[in-house]
């Protein structure tokens, strides 16, 4: 009866033929299967070979900077005797008390009585074994124990670079002559460098130190930090939750995006043609190099920024409004904080990319050989990437082992960066 009222469809043509099931026993069914698994073997070969390939340099470069870099953060020290009672230098251990303990030692010619000691110890040649700064280190003991200067004693001193290398295993057979006398003597020690630590840039390679150009990277990344995060936050939220959507704000958000793309030598022309050129501020100081890397950094956190803004789901905002919360309230005190991993992370990898810049600071004049660590935010200044970059440049064998070693320091000071940045993420994450 039900088929009755059914209206016959018109058919045209032949009927379809019945679908076979596929015979997966067939030979050319089972070739077509082993062709896909041998395909997929080789994309996970492949896989797995990039990822190797990628370990391999990671661990090449880590292995090679810790074998040449490892000994620059020790030094090659000889023992020198020298009698300060017979010397008679004129200075009263008065003097030694206060600021004016150097000057009073240089001008008693101190520099001259470690001279004269290393000749009567080591002979007619022995001024070339010492290091620049090996009165120095002797002027820190007097100044630490006046009453060294009615006595005789044995000083630690710093080798000269040569000798330094040669007892690393890298020097000239002439220096490698001269080590080989003074082991003879069991006069020869090697012991960390404060020097490396503690100190700026030196024409000698051993007395060159690091904290100098770290200190300068602390205070530029500090102003880049201070000015680049809230006004990078602020924009990611303006554009996110308040901008009206038209060809304006368009412009602004490509605007912003070319930016985060463009080269960062152009922000060292800028930072120069604006900061130095037009404000006439200081050149090569941490608040210029600070303000052209917040430049450079500024759209990476707003792009950051935004993405993390657009991952609270709108069902956070539409409770928050519905008990009552205005605007601004929904935005500072429910997205932002949601946000905030996402941002933090974003900014912190930003960062990171600005301490590893040099041509904008170059730009800028921030390759000056300075001597001092800057003490403030105009003082001349010099970065960790551009310090290895000088040193890079040096004829002298003893910088290689100092390049790297600085090279080590930047390493260790990125990983710390990147610690914090995960660190933040996963105490200020939240799962919904």
């Amino acid at each position: 009866m039900i088929e009755t009222l059914i209206p016959q469809l018109p058919t045209s043509g032949a009927e379809p033929a019945e679908r076979v099931p596929t015979d997966w026993t067939t030979q050319a069914m089972q070739a077509r299967i082993r062709r896909r698994y041998a395909s997929e073997r080789r994309f996970r070969f492949a896989g797995m070979a990039a990822v190797w390939l990628s370990a391999g340099f990671l661990a090449f470069l880590l292995v090679s900077m810790l074998s040449q870099g490892a000994t620059g953060f020790t030094e090659t020290r000889v023992a020198l005797p020298i009698d300060f009672a017979a010397a008679k230098l004129p200075v009263e251990p008065a003097r030694l008390q206060g600021r004016g303990a150097d000057l009073a030692l240089a001008a008693a010619n101190l520099e001259g009585a470690v001279d004269s000691a290393a000749t009567k110890a080591f002979g007619e040649d022995a001024t070339d074994l010492l290091s620049d700064g090996a009165w120095m280190t002797v002027r820190d003991a007097i100044k630490a124990d006046p009453t060294l200067l009615a006595r005789k004693s044995v000083f630690e001193v710093p080798v000269a670079s040569p000798i330094d290398v040669a007892a690393k295993g890298r020097g000239t057979p002439a220096a490698e002559a001269v080590l080989a006398r003074l082991e003879a003597r069991d006069a020869i020690s090697s012991a960390l460098s404060l020097t490396f630590l503690t100190s700026a840039d030196s024409t000698d390679a051993t007395r060159v130190g690091i904290w100098g150009a770290f200190k300068g990277s602390l205070l530029t990344m500090a102003v880049t930090l201070l000015l680049a995060f809230p006004i990078g936050v602020l924009s990611a939220l303006y554009l996110e939750e308040y901008a009206p959507r038209n060809r304006w704000t368009d412009l602004i958000e490509v605007s912003i995006n070319n930016l985060a793309a463009v080269p960062s030598i152009i922000f060292g022309l800028l930072g120069l043609a604006v900061f130095l050129g037009t404000f006439g501020m200081q050149r090569s100081a941490p608040i210029v190099g600070g303000l052209t890397l917040a430049l450079m950094t500024m759209p990476v956190i707003v792009i950051a920024g935004r993405n993390a803004i657009k991952a609270v789901p709108p069902s956070i905002r539409d409770a928050a409004l519905g008990v009552g919360a205005s605007p601004v309230q929904v935005v500072f005190h429910h997205v932002l904080p949601l946000a905030l991993p996402g941002i933090l992370t974003g900014t912190i990898i930003g960062m990171a990319r600005a301490l590893g810049e040099t041509a904008p600071l170059l730009m800028i004049g921030m390759r000056a050989f300075i001597a001092a660590p800057p003490s403030g935010l105009d003082n001349p200044a010099t970065v960790l990437p551009v310090q290895i970059f000088l040193w890079s440049d040096q004829v002298s064998r003893g910088f290689v082992e100092k390049t790297s070693a600085a090279i080590i320091v930047l390493l260790v000071f990125l990983l710390a960066m990147n610690g914090v940045a995960i660190y933040l993420r996963n105490k200020f994450e939240t799962r919904w």
